[in-house]
């Protein structure tokens, strides 16, 4: 088993050898190569259409913009050094509503969205010092793996690239997919 120095040894390497990773991450974190763009996901949903559970369906959109918000602003706080409460249960990321009580609600959470994602790509474009920072752990569940800040943004992208894959899943179902600007749709 390798130590948390080695790891980290090996996480600068990969991060300096190739000109793209940041530039990757940034690609990614807005939805470029295979993952589907985040904002485009969400922007043209009527709160109606985001409140709406399907059969099946663990959740509604509304329910995943607002647990993607919620680890988003909970990840960029810790990394801007600030200790946010942990959650005791996952439940607890989600709202207990299925919709959003009003159009503005959901806008509200829409524009969050984008700001949130602007502000992880910022910090992805930030200098390799920075990124490779170490974020003190807020948890004991953070304490079992070492987290820097570009670990962190990287979480950021697979949690929003699972999730946003659910969002365009739901769609899909619903009959609103693609958004007006595109989607994959095969």
């Amino acid at each position: 088993m390798k130590s948390k120095r080695s790891w980290r040894k090996n996480e600068r390497v990969l991060n300096m050898t190739g000109s793209c990773s940041t530039g990757a991450l940034i690609e990614l974190l807005r939805g470029k190569g295979a993952h589907t763009d985040p904002i485009a996901c969400v922007a043209d949903v009527t709160a109606e259409s985001a409140g709406r559970v399907l059969a099946q369906f663990p959740h509604s959109i509304w329910q995943l913009l607002w647990h993607l918000n919620f680890w988003m602003d909970y990840d960029l706080r810790r990394i801007r050094g600030e200790a946010p409460p942990y959650p005791a249960h996952n439940d607890e990321s989600f709202p207990r509503a299925p919709a959003p009580k009003d159009a503005d609600e959901w806008q509200e959470a829409v524009a969050r969205f984008q700001e949130l994602l602007a502000e992880s790509a910022a910090l992805a474009a930030s200098e390799p010092d920075a990124l490779e920072r170490e974020v003190p752990p807020t948890h004991p569940s953070h304490a079992q793996r070492a987290s820097t800040v570009l670990a962190m943004v990287w979480q950021i992208v697979a949690h929003n690239s699972y999730h946003t894959g659910q969002i365009a899943l739901l769609r899909r179902a619903m009959g609103i997919w693609p958004p007006p600007g595109g989607g994959d749709t095969w």
